[in-house]
């Protein structure tokens, strides 16, 4: 959307929510709606597409409220830190910390009765929110009390002390800006964008790499199947 990169002030593409303010996030809902005037409020480009026509994915929404869940529960629950550490010995101790899962691992946590012996009462009650929210409103179904239901996981992550990231933002003021049926817009693609690059992070033993990106779409255009490569013969050398 032609944002600056970082911790920009104004990260949000529809209103100028300031991500700093953080007195007020749980606590007001109407920020004032963004204009787009290239050099203001942190807008470096003009947006490439109508902001009206873009989709927020469910997926990435999910990822955003698990990362949030666990950065803050890793603060003060080490029983449960030191669960999702065996849970899942591939990843990186700094990948936990930060909460950094893809789709499948998510789905097994919420399988695991072990994970939720370890929670405290608001961290339990933030976690069932965000199953619900998951379960009735992000994926296929939608429920229709789904408002109530974000509401209470708004809520629970404010009690928990969860800072409220932009993903969180979105489900605040901007509920009715999710198409009717969030089921309908596929995750196929962001899900293997996910799982491609946490194979391509064990390739590289954890360590970031700026050729990283450039290697994994390298493999994309290597994999297509519209793509036909031949092997230059020793003779065509010289």
């Amino acid at each position: 959307m032609g944002l600056q990169q970082g911790f920009t002030k104004y990260c949000c593409f529809l209103c100028l929510w300031d991500s700093r303010a953080t007195d007020e996030h749980y606590k007001k809902c109407d920020w004032p709606k963004r204009t787009y005037e290239v050099g203001k409020t942190n807008l470096q480009h003009s947006p490439l597409v109508d902001p009206n026509k873009v989709f927020l994915p469910p997926l990435h929404i999910k990822l955003g409220l698990m990362k949030t869940f666990i950065k803050t529960m890793g603060k003060t629950n080490l029983a449960g830190f030191l669960h999702l550490v065996g849970k899942f010995p591939k990843l990186s101790e700094a990948k936990l910390k930060e909460g950094v899962f893809v789709g499948p691992q998510i789905r097994q946590v919420f399988r695991d009765p072990d994970f939720e012996k370890t929670l405290s009462e608001l961290e339990m009650s933030a976690w069932n929110s965000f199953k619900w929210v998951c379960e009735n409103f992000l994926g296929n179904k939608k429920s229709s009390n789904y408002r109530e239901g974000v509401e209470t996981l708004l809520n629970a992550y404010e009690k928990m002390g969860c800072r409220m990231s932009l993903k969180l933002h979105f489900l605040h003021p901007h509920l009715e800006f999710f198409p009717e049926n969030l089921g309908a817009v596929s995750d196929e693609q962001g899900e293997r964008f996910h799982q491609d690059i946490q194979e391509m992070e064990t390739r590289y033993q954890g360590f970031w790499n700026e050729g990283m990106m450039s290697d994994y779409c390298w493999r994309l255009f290597r994999d297509n199947p519209n793509k036909i490569y031949k092997r230059k013969s020793y003779s065509q050398h010289f």
